[in-house]
């Protein structure tokens, strides 16, 4: 068996391309959705995803600034100037979505700072009361990889509908709420969902078990073929820099899905990158129409 494999890619372009007839008819109205993205430090792989964000809303029509904040050598400072940047970006009545890029310098508190963001703004959907409107079904913003990576299922016919799902990972940006978004009595999920990790006791007994495996667990190859049913399909949520001497760069990325071994027992499978990724930035801009329209109705 080769798994066919999900483009996530293709996918994510035809969203963009509903989204952009979307975003014109809103300016056409007078209405331009904006995203504020607060990038902090010099981290290089964040600025990259945050220049492919910039990128991907402005092919839409969206307007995205980057707001960059130095990282100071007391970590209290750092803080303090992104809280009153996210205080400024809340008060802005044309600013729509807010979001700060992380991972962010050490000492300071994410928790703090994603809390700080008016809820109605919180695009990434991590504010307390965004994430326990999900576990009710009253959601207002999906976090994007998770919506990603249902839509990537209901859009590459593999609905979850009634399937058994194993999601490797509990982080609260993928795992946690992916398991309650697929839980749910509603099309697009209803699945029977177990939500499990790299220390779950004989995790493979349980990934053998499923007709839907997730992996997001942020470690190199960690699901391998002996732990797929075969036929199943397989989303790789994970994107890891692994060296690689052939490579111009010094290195190349691997997902957390053995990929070669796995294609040859599952169904379907992501690849990495070109699977989650690209869907991530789609459904993030999906939120950021949202919040324009929400923003209409205050």
């Amino acid at each position: 068996m080769t798994a066919t494999i999900i483009d996530g890619a293709a996918i994510a372009a035809g969203i963009r391309e509903a989204l952009t007839r979307q975003v014109e008819d809103m300016i056409a109205r007078g209405l331009l959705p904006h995203l504020a993205v607060i990038l902090v430090g010099q981290n290089p792989a964040s600025a990259s995803y945050v220049t492919g964000k910039q990128r991907a809303g402005q092919e839409t029509g969206i307007k995205v600034v980057i707001h960059k904040i130095e990282a100071d050598a007391d970590p209290q400072q750092t803080e303090r100037r992104v809280r009153d940047r996210i205080d400024l970006l809340n008060a802005d009545p044309d600013v729509h979505g807010v979001i700060v890029q992380l991972p962010l310098p050490d000492g300071v508190d994410p928790d703090a700072l994603l809390d700080r963001i008016d809820p109605l703004k919180d695009v990434d959907g991590l504010h307390p009361i965004n994430q326990g409107r999900i576990l009710q079904g009253r959601e207002r913003y999906l976090p994007a990889t998770p919506h990603g990576v249902q839509q990537l299922l209901v859009r590459s016919g593999a609905d979850p509908g009634g399937k058994r799902v194993a999601i490797v990972g509990r982080s609260r940006l993928v795992g946690m709420p992916l398991a309650a978004m697929l839980s749910q009595k509603r099309q697009g999920a209803n699945a029977t969902v177990t939500l499990c990790h790299t220390n779950t006791t004989d995790l493979p007994a349980i990934t053998r078990e499923a007709d839907i495996l997730v992996a997001a667990t942020g470690r190199p190859h960690t699901i391998t073929s002996e732990m797929v049913r075969p036929g199943a399909t397989v989303i790789d949520v994970g994107v890891n820099r692994v060296e690689d001497a052939t490579r111009k760069r010094g290195y190349r990325l691997v997902g957390d899905v053995d990929f070669e071994s796995v294609s040859t027992v599952a169904s379907a499978i992501t690849p990495v990158p070109g699977g989650v990724g690209p869907m991530t930035v789609a459904m993030l801009l999906n939120n950021v129409t949202r919040a324009a329209r929400i923003s209409q109705q205050r």
